[in-house]
């Protein structure tokens, strides 16, 4: 056999010998890298414990559906399928999103946990009690104005970040070995209340800043003026007043056990 020709036959052999280590190279499944980048944050799992934290924090039960943004590796998910309720994770990394569905299937709640490849940003998230994530202040607040015109009661948890202005109405932290994202922040979406309502033979005047509430019952000033989603109370000429707000109007007792309504002008 001429040397040229049994040269050739050697590279051959060489490269038919590399398949099997090619192909087994090709079928590695992904795995993450804590670090690595994102579309618009790095990826850094949340500590189990703190998933756990926060669910407890947004009381989450199996009549709820959660959405988790920027959901990673699926653990926020998969942990709410396992207490019972349907949850879906938006990612934007395809092979993460395949890797959650792995996930989602070993820890037997692939009926429950779902996942999909989208942008958050375009993504529509109104049919959700619950929103948990873990992204930057920045992105937080770029979603603020969307999550604000979630139907009131809306429970959004966050790790580490908060909304700047926006207080939490509720926070916890993980305690004992934690020592990096141990702290979960809660919002409950407000009602809008701002504006002019007329209460009896009273005007009453409220100004809002997110769940806080200002202003005036005819000419006594408002105090302790909160909402908690759709739940309402302030207080005004020593008398306290809670109740329910629906649109362009709201109901409630008094402090004393009296009955008021009021709608808006």
């Amino acid at each position: 056999m001429p040397v040229c020709r049994i040269a050739r036959v050697a590279v051959a052999l060489t490269a038919l010998c590399a398949l099997p280590s090619l192909v087994l190279a090709q079928a590695k499944p992904f795995e993450p890298t804590v670090g690595q980048a994102g579309k618009d944050v790095v990826w850094v799992p949340t500590p189990q414990a703190l998933v756990e934290k926060m669910l407890d924090l947004a009381k989450v039960t199996p009549q709820d559906f959660l959405m988790d943004l920027g959901s990673g590796d699926g653990r926020t998910v998969i942990t709410a399928a396992k207490r019972g309720l349907r949850a879906q994770g938006v990612e934007y990394n395809p092979d993460m999103v395949e890797l959650s569905k792995r996930n989602a299937t070993a820890a037997g709640v692939a009926d429950k946990a779902t996942f999909v490849k989208a942008d958050l940003f375009e993504t529509d998230f109104s049919k959700a009690q619950v929103i948990t994530m873990f992204l930057l202040p920045s992105i937080n607040l770029r979603l603020r104005p969307t999550i604000l015109n979630m139907k009131p009661g809306t429970r959004i948890v966050s790790n580490s970040f908060t909304m700047e202005a926006w207080q939490a109405d509720a926070t916890t932290t993980v305690e004992g070995d934690c020592t990096t994202w141990c702290t979960a922040y809660l919002w409950i979406v407000p009602a809008k209340a701002e504006g002019t309502w007329q209460l009896g033979s009273n005007t009453l005047t409220l100004t809002q800043q997110f769940q806080v509430l200002s202003g005036t019952l005819g000419s006594n000033p408002l105090t302790n003026g909160r909402l908690t989603g759709d739940a309402i109370t302030f207080s005004a000429g020593g008398m306290t007043y809670t109740g329910t707000v629906n649109g362009n109007s709201m109901k409630g007792t008094t402090g004393t056990g009296a009955a008021w309504s009021a709608t808006k002008k």
